[in-house]
């Protein structure tokens, strides 16, 4: 079956920031959504499905979010694949889009985390990573003192940097390129700039991990609306249109389960759709310009420089000894500050990296735009796992000015009680708990 072509045409997100507990989901998932309507210039009645993503909540979180905007009897979809939770709901939303089930899909990410490193919510049962942490306890021991996720990492950069020569400065200059490049996004959950030497004399948080090469734990949202062809047609809105020319899925070889550390971090099913999503796209990564990707760890973007063919296998490294994963190089690798610095909201994370690669290729980024960028590459994964890797293509006429009264690319702003009626349902069937909020 041929899929019908898919663009997003409206996204927005939230600030990134510390757990805090003053703000709750229904609000900041409502800014998101309603920036992101609002971009696309359309109400939530022309929204014919929505998948909403988030991996700490209750059930039907989805609902009470969207419920905000109508109770319009669409189906709402909610979503939980751990770290690539916010990517899997755009894979969902995409879907609907191009089989032609709906004209338009939104995409909705959000998570509200408690603070400190990540823990398993349920001790009563088996843990969803139980595979990967006994190889690895098998084969370099078990740490109870050291962050799961940073020890799969961090074991992870260690045997590559032991295979191929890799140093822990290369792991230390990636979260000081990320740092500095989260001081130009007024999005980002961090923006001070640090000096390699701030970074590798951080806290130890395992190995050659240091504190501040690792992602916070964060609170936000963000949203994407995605449309068909006919639907952007219909509703004159090329000029802020952007293609998805390719989108991929993919989950763990048995790979992960080896004695390679190199693999508990999932880099072969990062390999597997990468692959298949240049050649879903026709290009190569020579033709990409801008990436997005899933630094939750500074080993982890080393691994997925190779990962992603950006290098040959095992020489990662010599990207960053050349500066081609930042201005001036042959890529941009997070403009955005990257999960090191912008924060990362799991169920929000793979949202807000499609939000900014499309303002990216609308050219709206002002400081940290990156010079003709006509592909832009995204790629989220989740441990236990999943990873989606999505490409997407400038297309014609896109919009000099935002619909919106100012560039939400470059100003971080709030919703007003206007901005909230020109996204919400025109028929009066919202729910009514909203009113007490705005």
């Amino acid at each position: 079956m041929v899929a019908n072509k898919v663009y997003v045409i409206g996204v927005g997100m939230s600030k990134f920031i510390k757990p805090r507990g003053e703000v709750d989901y229904p609000e900041f998932a409502l800014e998101a959504a309603v920036k992101a309507l609002n971009d696309a210039g359309v109400t939530y009645d022309a929204v014919e499905y929505a998948a909403v993503g988030y991996v700490y909540g209750d059930s039907t979180a989805g609902q009470r979010v969207l419920y905000q905007l109508g109770m319009t009897q669409i189906p709402i979809i909610n979503v939980n694949n751990n770290c690539s939770t916010g990517s899997t709901a755009l894979y969902q939303a995409r879907n609907a889009v191009a089989s032609g089930q709906v004209e338009c899909a939104m995409a909705l990410g959000f998570e509200r985390m408690a603070r400190g490193s990540l823990t398993s919510t349920f001790a009563d049962r088996t843990n969803p990573l139980d595979h990967v942490n006994i190889v690895m306890a098998s084969e370099v021991g078990f740490d109870p003192k050291s962050p799961p996720a940073a020890q799969i990492f961090g074991n992870a950069g260690i045997a590559y940097m032991e295979k191929y020569g890799a140093t822990s400065r290369h792991l230390a200059q990636i979260a000081e390129k990320n740092h500095r490049h989260s001081a130009l996004n007024p999005y980002s959950q961090f923006r001070d700039i640090y000096t390699l030497e701030q970074v590798e004399q951080s806290p130890k948080v395992f190995g050659p991990l240091t504190k501040l090469q690792c992602c916070p734990t964060s609170d936000g949202a963000g949203c994407s609306i995605l449309a068909s062809e006919a639907f952007i047609s219909k509703h004159n809105l090329w000029d802020v249109a952007v293609e998805i020319v390719s989108q991929v899925m993919a989950t763990d070889s048995p790979r992960m389960l080896s004695t390679d550390a190199i693999e508990w971090a999932g880099c072969d099913m990062t390999r597997r759709a990468a692959i298949e999503a240049y050649k879903k796209a026709g290009i190569t990564p020579n033709d990409v310009q801008v990436i997005e990707l899933h630094d939750c760890f500074s080993a982890n973007e080393l691994l997925t420089y190779d990962g992603l063919g950006l290098t040959k296998q095992g020489e990662a490294h010599t990207l960053i000894d050349s500066g081609n994963n930042t201005y001036g190089g042959k890529y941009v690798i997070n403009p955005s500050g990257g999960l090191i610095s912008k924060g990362h909201p799991l169920g929000a994370t793979g949202l807000a990296q499609c939000t900014e690669l499309v303002w990216q290729l609308r050219n709206w980024t002002g400081d940290r735009q990156v010079a003709n960028a006509t592909y832009a590459l995204q790629h989220n994964v989740g441990l236990g796992g999943a990873v989606v890797i999505t490409i997407y293509k400038k297309a014609n006429g896109n919009a000099t000015q935002p619909r919106v009264g100012y560039n939400p690319a470059i100003e971080a702003r709030g919703i007003t009680q206007e901005e909230y009626e020109k996204a919400a349902s025109n028929i009066k069937h919202r729910a009514s708990f909203l009113e007490a909020k705005l």
